[in-house]
């Protein structure tokens, strides 16, 4: 095991404060005020809000504000510099002083590792009922007032050579292929953790709304325990002022996920979480050659992308080539 998943997400962004309140109404807990804002998470992981014309920030391919830069936790300190020694035989690293190791990826995207100890989050979600099948007898839901994002389950980002962007995060990173939504997208999983993917690389220029042929920061991906969380989210950031998902609650067929989606001012979308597949070694891929059908079982306000209906054709890919770079 090497990779444990997302410790950081650096974002770049044109109003600091407005971001900032944004990730606060969501249910990020701020740690402190400034010129850079940074929220954290019960699993140890960290969202970090800098002004686009921040000089710490990175270079990189992408257009337009999100995030900036990846830093992926890494569990021991032999893992993390085998994995420095081997990104460092081709380009350059810079060793931060906060013990991250940064560079630069194959396809324009800044990344950095560290070492990252995800804490033990507890969730207890409340048993379903249904006609025939009672789980939950003499026993109310649970009553919420707010959100609190436990995790940072997976970041997104659009980029011209997707293909190749998987080879370099399978042969450099240890990164599995979960799914590959053909001409689309192809969805990555760090080999330390169970999460369907905590990458997904699109095709920035696939016949999709928002795909303009650029690298492009997509969204992330913020975990939640249940269903009823998703929703308290979304109605409190609704009674904030913020704008509501355009498609509402829905289902994503390809990683089981239920997502809402919320428009970003710190670019991009954030998205609430909950009810993903949790996959290991033995998962095997699958190609998905209608590739629109495999992002939705259902979704509440069905877009015209979705209007006809689904074809769930798929097969399992055989014979993948392993990463190379897993340490």
């Amino acid at each position: 095991m090497a990779i444990t998943g997302i410790r950081s997400l650096v974002y770049s962004v044109g109003d600091v404060a407005t971001s900032a309140r944004f990730f606060e109404d969501f249910g990020l807990r701020p740690l402190g005020g400034g010129e850079v804002r940074r929220f954290d998470l019960p699993e140890g992981s960290e969202v970090v809000i800098r002004h686009r014309d921040d000089p710490e920030l990175p270079a990189s391919s992408l257009v337009g504000d999100g995030v900036r830069e990846v830093v992926w936790g890494v569990d021991t300190q032999a893992s993390l510099d085998a994995l420095a020694a081997d990104i460092g035989r081709d380009r350059g690293i810079v060793r931060s002083p906060d013990g991250v190791i940064r560079f630069l990826t194959d396809f324009g995207i800044a990344m950095g590792l560290t070492l990252f100890t995800r804490k033990t989050v507890v969730c207890a979600p409340d048993q379903v009922n249904a006609p025939g099948h009672v789980r939950r007898l003499n026993q109310h839901r649970k009553w919420r007032l707010r959100a609190h994002p436990k995790g940072i389950a997976h970041v997104v980002f659009a980029i011209p050579d997707f293909e190749n962007g998987y080879a370099f995060m399978r042969d450099r990173l240890g990164f599995r292929l979960s799914d590959d939504q053909r001409g689309f997208g192809m969805y990555l999983r760090a080999d330390g953790t169970n999460n369907h993917h905590n990458l997904l690389l699109l095709n920035a220029s696939a016949p999709f709304p928002g795909m303009d042929g650029r690298h492009r920061f997509h969204h992330a991906n913020f975990a939640l325990e249940d269903i009823d969380e998703i929703m308290i989210g979304a109605n409190h950031m609704v009674r904030q002022g913020w704008e509501a998902s355009a498609q509402g609650l829905g289902r994503h067929r390809i990683d089981s996920a239920l997502f809402y989606y919320l428009p970003c001012p710190a670019g991009g979308e954030a998205e609430y979480g909950a009810d993903a597949d949790y996959v290991d070694d033995s998962w095997v891929p699958r190609a998905w050659t209608t590739p629109l059908f495999a992002y939705s079982h259902f979704v509440h306000n069905l877009p015209p992308f979705l209007r006809e209906p689904p074809a769930w054709d798929f097969h399992y890919i055989t014979g993948i080539e392993p990463a190379k770079g897993h340490h």
